[in-house]
């Protein structure tokens, strides 16, 4: 365990001191001072980071009005090991091995030093034990995908029986969303979109009926839905896809009525209450085969991330080693 003085007072970080495109904003910084933490705050070694698309259009300045000043040390998803609590800080420990999505953009003034960084500080609500099963690279990848899918399933009340098609399946938050569906909430039938190469991952996750979007519209497909679950941003086709009375939820700004918009809300209580279907292996972390990318390539991760490639998450590690 690291004793209090072996903490350094700077660190190594990725950050950008303006707005605009993340791959030629972002600098690698080998001064940055480690950050003070609240009472209701820890300190965490940061040991993996998950990439999110939020990451790069933050960079963009799409959440300047919620955004705190410049400059900014990007990066929600974290996993790693506590290394100092504040005073006020009942749930954890020197030494306890956390993930969480560390910026909680609901509060006044959250955090300008994010996840790609060696330290972090993170409000104690924001944060849950890692599952023992799972690697700081697995854990690093879902606290943002995890929280979007299942919360927006719950904001759209998916029940047992009833039907549900996911658009973009083999995404971060698609191949989490499939297999909520599938294995938690009890949906009867649960249709997903993909490209040809990855509809075998979209019925190993639980998909009944795997769509290839390059062959056929989803959109004019006989079979109409009780939900579709947009993580493309494809809602005016979307709503063509249900059934009267049926629901569409987006995750893609913008967003036409009657499709709810939705954005995840950061909280260690749900990630804990979600820890049973983790440790199960009822809901796995999907990886991308590129993934993990090493520190100093943070921005090829980035630029990979762009692309819309990726087969579930990239993730940064090591950013520490641990032992």
């Amino acid at each position: 365990m690291e004793s209090i003085s072996s903490i350094p007072s700077h660190m190594k970080a990725w950050i950008y001191h303006e707005y605009g495109n993340i791959e030629e904003t972002l600098k690698f910084e080998s001064n940055i001072p480690i950050p003070h933490i609240k009472e209701n705050q820890v300190l965490i070694k940061v040991v993996a980071a998950g990439l999110n698309p939020a990451d790069y259009k933050r960079a963009l300045g799409y959440l300047k009005d919620i955004d705190p000043p410049l400059p900014i040390v990007p990066g929600l998803d974290a996993a790693g090991v506590v290394v100092r609590v504040g005073s006020g800080v009942r749930k954890f420990k020197v030494g306890d091995e956390v993930y969480g999505d560390i910026i909680d953009f609901a509060v006044n003034n959250p955090n300008f030093i994010g996840s790609l960084a060696e330290y972090a500080a993170a409000e104690e609500k924001l944060l849950a034990l890692k599952p023992s099963n799972l690697s700081f690279v697995e854990a690093a990848s879902l606290p943002v995908a995890i929280l979007t899918a299942y919360q927006a399933l719950e904001r759209v009340e998916l029940s047992a029986g009833q039907s549900i098609l996911v658009l973009g399946g083999a995404g971060g938050v698609g191949t989490l969303v499939i297999q909520f569906a599938k294995h938690v909430f009890g949906a009867s039938k649960v249709a997903a979109t993909a490209s040809t190469p990855k509809l075998d991952l979209l019925r190993s996750l639980g998909a009944d009926l795997p769509i290839d979007y390059t062959k056929e519209n989803f959109e004019e497909l006989a079979e109409k839905f009780d939900v579709v679950y947009d993580a493309l941003g494809e809602n005016e086709k979307a709503l063509k896809a249900i059934k009267e009375g049926g629901k569409v939820v987006s995750i893609v700004q913008p967003v036409t009525p009657p499709a709810i918009p939705f954005r995840a809300t950061s909280d260690g209580a749900v990630l804990e209450k979600l820890q049973a279907h983790l440790e199960s292996g009822k809901v796995k972390p999907i990886l991308d085969p590129k993934t993990p990318f090493p520190f100093s390539q943070t921005l090829e991760a980035f630029a990979y991330l762009k692309t819309n490639r990726a087969v579930g998450k990239v993730v940064i590690h090591p950013i520490h080693k641990h032992t």
